[in-house]
């Protein structure tokens, strides 16, 4: 199914649509096949203007069995389209899901928990065997192919391009004649199904979106992030070294780091998180831009390491693809609940940066600002992704070079003679200490994790020069805030007094929802969170102009905390914690609850229930 999905994402893509989809498959490496846990799906949502989620609620459904339909039949709107591959719905197979009886045979009955829908009936597998007999596989070869049987069929209802599709098929295969062929003729034959067949009597037409000119890709957020790191070392002349270690979800920004040796990239997967860290900060001392990537559970174990990087003030990019926790909870599912890790997760007064992408385009961006800061300020920066943003994907349009922020790195110079090399004096503008790489006649310095001394970084026990350097420290993370621009606030009448504010992923869900409520008829502002540590320096000023700030997060308020921490501010949370995506209906309906309280007035918004996104 996630192949399916691709592919028919990708045939979108090519056709100019503006999509965004969410992959949603088991975390177990074998799922129980048949059972609702194991149910694999991928939910695209494709539009001819600007959609901002992977939608609410599917209009079409493809269950391939009845653990399938189980699990996703609450999600569907009255009248949404079914379509049910009847092979599969066997006892063995309905037992496994949980069903007394078999659905398909009470439809047209009262009561039917299937009668509010368009249930379309057919053998996917049987006609798919059928179709790829000629090519001599055995049943269970030849069945596997009704995933291209499947998207043959969408392809036709939605009016999609084949050939991306029988391009891919024929480079995939292209070392088994038989499974490609097998696999283009199924695609083919659920076309044809659909073209005959008087089973489906409607055809929809979605036409190419509108968009800034540009040259578009589709890409997920783990591959633009993996992006946005090459462009990193590239704008700032440096080599990349990612030193890490396997972890759900973020091992495909391994895979791809790993086919870019051309630009100076070196991939290293050490045996387990520490070493993988530790390397990367290796690199760093040695002239290189460290990263490290991995979910919530290896930050615990790297958080020593990170402290390190924060003493030694080394440029080091720390990604964490955030998965449901605690321990090793949710892997491939999807929440935001590791803010306050990132923010305070290690001993000592230990200031990181704290940088969130919001959609999985914009992952590339946000990884080039982490490098810069990075660099800039010699810190270690936390990258906060998430499951949602690294699996789903979007078009993104290819940016050009002077799009691109230079980036400096400003090694350190040997000093004229007579004079002393300081490794911890300090840029007037950034408060960054030199970046001395080992092997520089004259950059002679100690390293370690020892504390400091002022200047020189001699180890010191002194408890005033102590408290100077934590307070150093913390400062030269609060004045990045002095490079960031000003904060965007959306707010097109100018009368709004309610302010949704969110961070990370949430963009989509919350935009989605705001535009509900204008939609309606009604005012309310909007403004989203990059810069997570520092914040930027004219949040507290916006905050204050509004009445009521909602603060929705996939956890159980943790922005919200630190919001309510530094401004003062009554910072109301919506919180879900579902592995899940938030839904834009239900954040526009509360969205116009506060309205109606900030206002005093009646808020309906009926007259945008039937908004695209």
């Amino acid at each position: 199914m996630q192949l399916t999905g691709d592919r028919f994402t990708q045939e979108s893509a090519v056709f100019g649509n503006d999509l965004v989809t969410l992959p949603n498959f088991p975390a177990e490496i074998r799922a129980p096949q048949g059972t609702i846990p194991g149910v694999s799906s991928f939910q695209v949502h494709f539009a001819d203007h600007d959609i901002l989620t992977a939608g609410d609620a599917p209009d079409v459904l493809v269950a391939m069995n009845p653990a399938a339909l189980k699990a996703n039949l609450g999600d569907l709107p009255k009248g949404a389209a079914i379509i049910v591959d009847t092979h599969d719905f066997t006892k063995r197979n309905l037992d496994k899901a949980g069903y007394a009886s078999n659905p398909l045979d009470a439809l047209g009955d009262a009561g039917s928990e299937l009668g509010e829908f368009q249930v379309h009936t057919v053998d996917l597998t049987g006609m798919t065997v059928e179709a790829v007999k000629e090519y001599g596989l055995s049943r269970k070869d030849a069945a596997r192919a009704k995933n291209m049987f499947a998207l043959g069929l969408l392809s036709w209802m939605y009016g999609r391009p084949t050939e991306p599709t029988t391009e891919f098929l024929t480079k995939k295969f292209a070392k088994n004649a038989d499974i490609r062929d097998a696999n283009i003729t199924a695609f083919k034959a659920g076309w044809n199904f659909g073209e005959t067949t008087e089973t489906f009597v409607v055809r929809y037409e979605v036409k190419p979106a509108v968009m800034s000119p540009g040259t578009y890709r589709n890409i997920t957020g783990n591959l633009a992030l993996a992006y946005g790191l090459i462009a990193g070392g590239v704008q700032s002349d440096l080599p990349v070294f990612l030193g890490t270690y396997p972890i759900t979800p973020a091992s495909d920004i391994l895979h791809e780091l790993s086919k870019h040796k051309s630009f100076g990239v070196t991939t290293f997967q050490a045996e387990d998180e520490i070493a993988g860290v530790g390397a990367a900060i290796g690199a760093s001392f040695a002239g290189h831009l460290g990263v490290t990537t991995t979910s919530g559970p290896g930050i615990a174990l790297k958080g020593e390491a990170i402290g390190l990087a924060v003493m030694t003030e080394l440029p080091l990019v720390v990604v964490n693809v955030q998965r449901g926790g605690p321990s090793t909870g949710l892997p491939t599912k999807t929440e935001q609940s590791d803010l306050l890790q990132a923010m305070f997760g290690r001993n000592g007064e230990a200031p990181v940066p704290v940088v969130a992408p919001s959609s999985p385009g914009d992952s590339f961006s946000a990884a080039v600002e982490a490098c810069r800061i990075a660099v800039t300020y010699r810190t270690p920066v936390m990258l906060l992704s998430d499951g949602y943003l690294a699996n789903g994907s979007e078009p993104w349009r290819i940016p050009g070079l002077d799009e691109l922020p230079a980036i400096d790195p400003a090694f350190a110079t040997a000093p004229a003679e007579g004079e002393e090399f300081l490794p911890y004096a300090r840029d007037p503008e950034t408060l960054a200490r030199p970046w001395a790489p080992p092997g520089v006649a004259g950059l002679e310095h100690r390293i370690g994790g020892i504390e400091k001394a002022d200047q020189t970084g001699n180890i010191s026990y002194d408890p005033a020069n102590h408290d100077k350097m934590v307070r150093l420290r913390q400062a030269k993370v609060d004045a990045i805030a002095d490079s960031l621009p000003p904060l965007e606030v959306d707010d097109p009448s100018g009368e709004a007094k309610v302010l949704v504010i969110g961070w990370g992923s949430t963009y989509g869900p919350i935009g989605a929802g705001v535009r509900r409520v204008r939609k309606a008829g009604y005012n309310v502002a909007q403004t989203h969170l990059r810069h997570l540590n520092p914040f930027p320096k004219d949040l507290g000023e916006i905050l204050k102009r509004y009445d009521k700030v909602l603060v929705p997060e996939m956890n159980l308020g943790q922005l919200s905390m630190l919001l309510r921490a530094k401004y003062l501010v009554d910072a109301i949370g919506y919180n879900e914690v579902r592995g899940l995506p938030l839904k834009a209906a239900v954040l526009a309906d509360v969205i116009g609850g506060l309205v109606a309280d900030a206002e005093g007035i009646a808020v309906d918004l009926t007259p945008a229930t039937k908004e695209e996104n």
